[in-house]
């Protein structure tokens, strides 16, 4: 399998194509840009079959509709904001002057619990990692040694929790107990940024030394 990432959008949001060798592929987080992630998709000789969400926060929900409308497939988010699509005070597009207020189509699958997500062939691991929003999952690919974070753990830094609904002390557990119990040299492709290590930051990350869960 393979796998890249487009920043995307106003705020440079990190869409993600996953690709397996039959060229069937998942987008995940399409936040913005839609044209520039399908020329990609068709540049690369792929076949789409569902989207992930990691959230529905609108930089990463602002393609959603055109992504699953082009390829006919279909979106996956957490249940805690399945209502956050249709709504611009949930997935915080009305509180940022510098973008139009996002509404997309609900999700058409809504993952209630942790579990291993199988989605053709493609086998993923969803874990819950709520804090920079309640429904906030990753998505772990052991085959890549790779887990797309969101927004919950960046190079050297943390997801923002003063949005609606956001808990300082609840997105610092989810990182220790959910993802820096992940193989050391899992890459962390996060949300925005470039890509860190779980090693990386267990050692050098402000935010989470000395924290004690």
């Amino acid at each position: 399998m393979n796998w890249k990432q487009l920043a995307v959008g106003p705020v440079q949001a990190n869409a993600a194509i996953i690709w397996n060798g039959e060229r069937d592929a998942l987008i995940i987080d399409p936040g913005a840009e839609g044209n520039k992630i399908s020329g990609e998709v068709e540049r690369l000789g792929l076949k789409p079959v569902a989207v992930l969400l990691t959230h529905a926060h609108f930089d990463h929900i602002g393609a959603v509709d055109f992504i699953r409308n082009h390829y006919g497939i279909p979106v996956y988010l957490h249940k805690k904001e399945a209502e956050w699509m249709e709504d611009p005070a949930l997935n915080g597009s009305s509180l940022f002057p510098m973008v139009e207020d996002i509404v997309a189509k609900p999700a058409d699958e809504l993952i209630e619990q942790e579990r291993k997500l199988a989605i053709e062939s493609f086998s993923i691991d969803v874990y819950e990692t709520p804090g920079h929003s309640p429904g906030s999952v990753s998505f772990y690919f052991e085959d890549l040694d790779v887990v797309f974070s969101g927004d919950a753990l960046f190079q050297g830094s943390i997801g923002r929790t003063d949005l609606p609904l956001g808990n300082h002390d609840q997105l610092i557990r989810s990182i220790h107990k959910r993802l820096l119990t992940l193989p050391e040299n899992t890459i962390v492709a996060s949300g925005h940024g470039p890509v860190t290590t779980i090693e990386q930051e267990m050692t050098s990350n402000p935010f989470l030394n000395g924290f004690t869960i």
